[in-house]
């Protein structure tokens, strides 16, 4: 080996040591404390616990703490707890955006925030050793994340781990859970795989888990600073965040997408998109009338979006397909077909029977031309055809219906 070759051989060799040793918790040591000395400045942390606090939403007023920084300090101040996360009948999807919450400094901030001994994904144990660290993690009071279903039929043997069936194995990690957390539309009811016909008689956790209170972060994937802002609640608060009767965190899944979509006003002056392509679609419409799903479904998409805010389906051109709501494989298909009886203004009239009295008591502020306007053009377009077209497929546009008697 040339003696240039050996040299990089051992820089890399002491790059390595000095990463491991600068990623490896000391005993006693806090959040805060371990991030610093990973070269983690107090801006920066600070800068994502704001991050965090903002996705927290009530957080700021409730359980006695009063502004930000105290909740800083409280997550600054955290000792390493446990986490088991497990990864049953899915695609890796949904620790996949986990791990890209997106701040390149501190990416990894829950991986720190959090000891891991079993994530079948990330860890570098395989075999024996990696049922060996399961079994002395499941011992200790543990946070218990889960991603994927759980397939019952056949004695579950669709999906099984050392020969284990995932059912089996989800309830002895249970046992000793502190706070279980369904991540996933997988984990919350089974999603495609529970579609029909589910082969595998796929279900979601809290099917299985029915004595216990599961979290449920739903999504086909959640967004990942949603399921970072989750884990941080609890671990600052020690205590679940307020959940919906589907027990999803009201934080995040509180409010309908159509209720903050940018495109929103379009779905109020009746100007929709008909086809892919079309001159309304360069317009920017409402995507209602192509399959938008985002007025029956209730997540922080338009809020937090993707990819550091970047954008998401809705703002890119695609209609949201409502795959934070349950069963939504089945109850929102076809996917580009108009959802029926969509709550129209102020989310309390059909959208599709809504008339020109609806549009008049919504606008009383606005101009008298200006209702006029907004009344004739709704009309016009809540009559057309609802069935989408895709003429990239073969498909014939659709002809307007005919209008009926007022």
């Amino acid at each position: 080996m040339k003696r240039t070759e050996l040299s990089s051989l051992k820089e890399a060799e002491q790059a390595s040591l000095n990463h491991e040793i600068l990623t490896t918790w000391r005993p006693g040591e806090t959040l805060g404390e371990h991030m610093e000395r990973r070269g983690v400045s107090r801006r920066e942390f600070n800068k994502w616990c704001l991050k965090m606090i903002a996705l927290m939403g009530v957080a700021s007023v409730s359980g006695g703490v009063s502004n930000a920084q105290e909740i800083a300090d409280k997550m600054a101040n955290l000792k390493r707890p446990v986490v088991i996360w497990l990864q049953l009948q899915e695609c890796t999807g949904c620790l996949e955006s986990t791990i890209r919450s997106y701040n390149e400094e501190i990416g990894d901030m829950v991986l720190s925030a959090v000891s891991m001994p079993y994530v079948e994904l990330l860890m570098a144990p395989s075999g024996e050793a990696a049922n060996q660290a399961l079994e002395e993690a499941i011992k200790e009071p543990h946070i218990l994340v889960i991603n994927g279903s759980v397939p019952v039929n056949d004695g579950g043997i669709y999906c099984t781990v050392a020969g284990e069936t995932v059912e089996h194995l989800l309830r002895r990690c249970a046992e000793n859970a502190s706070y279980i957390l369904a991540v996933g539309s997988c984990a919350y009811f089974g999603s495609i795989q529970a579609a029909r016909p589910n082969p595998t008689g796929a279900v979601g956790v809290r099917d299985i888990l029915t004595d216990r209170t599961v979290i449920n972060v739903p999504g086909c994937p959640p967004i990942g600073d949603v399921i970072t802002a989750v884990i941080m609640y609890i671990l600052t608060f020690d205590r679940a965040p307020e959940c919906d009767l589907e027990t999803r965190p009201l934080m995040a899944y509180g409010t309908r997408i159509h209720n903050n979509c940018p495109r929103r006003a379009h779905f109020d002056a009746g100007q929709f998109v008909n086809v892919f392509d079309d001159e309304n679609a360069r317009e920017c419409f409402c995507l209602y009338k192509v399959g938008c799903k985002g007025p029956d479904t209730f997540s922080p998409c338009p809020i937090v979006k993707w990819n550091g805010g970047v954008s998401f389906p809705i703002q890119s051109g695609h209609p949201c397909i409502g795959c934070t709501e349950l069963y939504f494989f089945d109850r929102m298909t076809p996917f580009y077909k108009t959802l029926p009886n969509v709550n129209g203004f102020g989310v309390e009239a059909s959208a599709n029977v809504i008339g020109a009295v609806g549009v008049a008591a919504a606008g009383t502020a606005i101009a008298a031309h200006a209702v006029g306007s907004a009344i004739h053009y709704k009309r016009q377009h809540m009559k057309e055809e609802a069935n989408v077209s895709l003429p990239a497929f073969g498909d014939a546009p659709g002809s307007p219906d005919k209008e009926t008697e007022e």
